[in-house]
């Protein structure tokens, strides 16, 4: 018995709608998969932007700057031998992390390390010295953000010492080290809008373990203050020279020489870009911040809503594809961005 023709064009279309939907669902997922597998791909072709003219490492958070011609790229920060990038921090006595924004002096204590030896040295102070490699003690968590971070405390003397210089007290601050070899800060809220990773943030800065800050693009802010800048007032670990002014609003992919490098957030600047870290002053018309403020903001509400009035200058970088060492003059090289698939079912 054969079946009415209504009904065989019923199932025909049916079949038909199945086949559509079924095609419609695997090319979604195909550009689902595309998608997630390239969003952590390295590019395939370069373009060379610049080279790198500072190479700046921070081993105090908040102190002031160590600068070598060769440092390597680890997941937790620059590193040369016992010194690495923001893995040591000055903490009140309630284990709260404590910066310059609040007390200025700090940029002014210089930091050198020797072997395992770190020196910290500020004006009318004697030098004082640590040996990194004999901390010792059971680890305990102090606050970053409101994250808790595992810190080794460096003793009495060099807690002293800092208190003296930045409190004019006998106590009141303390030094600690991070002892492990990676990061396991969770990251903070607000930067799970962007590309970060868990190990993208570093021992103790405030987001990630890698800065990077275009000189052109300081070179244009100076031309609107009356009072010029420079590139380390943004605390970078990398500046780069060559491009144009705010190009590196457009770089996703970064590398140094022969190591790699995401963008993983736009470096929103604060009340720390004020200060010069000459004098340990901050400037009294709050500059560059206030200008800053006039045409660097985010235009995206969301984002707006998230960050308030906070200006953006440079970006923060997470390590891809395995450490490496970088030294001054390596040039600095931009991901060409790759073309996507169609969006169409296959034939």
């Amino acid at each position: 018995m054969s079946l009415p023709v209504s009904i065989i064009d019923r199932t025909r279309l049916t079949y038909m709608s199945a086949v559509a939907v079924g095609a419609g669902t695997v090319v979604v997922f195909l550009w689902w998969w595309w998608t997630k597998n390239q969003k952590d791909r390295p590019p395939s072709q370069w373009r060379k932007v610049g080279e790198l003219s500072d190479l700046i490492a921070f081993p105090v958070k908040s102190l002031g700057p160590i600068r070598l011609n060769t440092m390597e790229c680890t997941q937790l920060g620059l590193k040369s031998g016992w010194m690495r990038d923001r893995t040591l921090m000055v903490i009140d006595l309630n284990g709260h992390f404590v910066t310059a924004r609040q007390w200025p002096r700090m940029v002014l204590v210089s930091p050198s390390v020797s072997g395992s030896v770190l020196t910290l040295s500020a004006p009318g102070m004697m030098p004082m010295t640590v040996d990194l490699s004999r901390i010792q003690g059971k680890g305990f968590p102090v606050a970053v953000w409101g994250k808790p971070v595992t810190a080794c405390d460096c003793g009495e003397e060099v807690a002293r010492w800092l208190s003296r210089f930045i409190l004019m007290e006998d106590t009141g601050f303390r030094l600690v080290y991070y002892p492990l070899a990676g990061p396991t800060r969770e990251l903070r809220q607000r930067n799970k809008k962007f590309d970060f990773r868990c190990d993208d943030t570093g021992a103790y800065p405030d987001e990630s373990s890698y800065c990077l800050i275009n000189e052109s693009s300081v070179a244009d802010l100076n031309t609107r203050l009356d009072d010029p800048v420079n590139a380390e007032q943004f605390r970078p670990n990398f500046v780069v020279k060559g491009a144009l002014p705010y190009e590196e609003d457009g770089w996703r992919w970064v590398k140094i020489g022969n190591v790699t490098f995401k963008n993983v957030m736009p470096c929103t600047r604060c009340i720390l870009t004020v200060i010069n870290p000459e004098t340990g002053v901050k400037h009294p018309n709050v500059e560059p911040l206030k200008t800053l403020k006039t045409y660097r903001q985010f235009v995206d509400p969301n984002l707006r809503h998230t960050f308030g009035e906070s200006p953006v200058m440079g970006f923060h970088l997470g390590l891809r594809g395995g450490p490496g060492s970088i030294r001054l003059g390596d040039p600095v090289y931009v991901g060409v961005p790759e073309e996507q698939p169609p969006l169409i079912s296959p034939p």
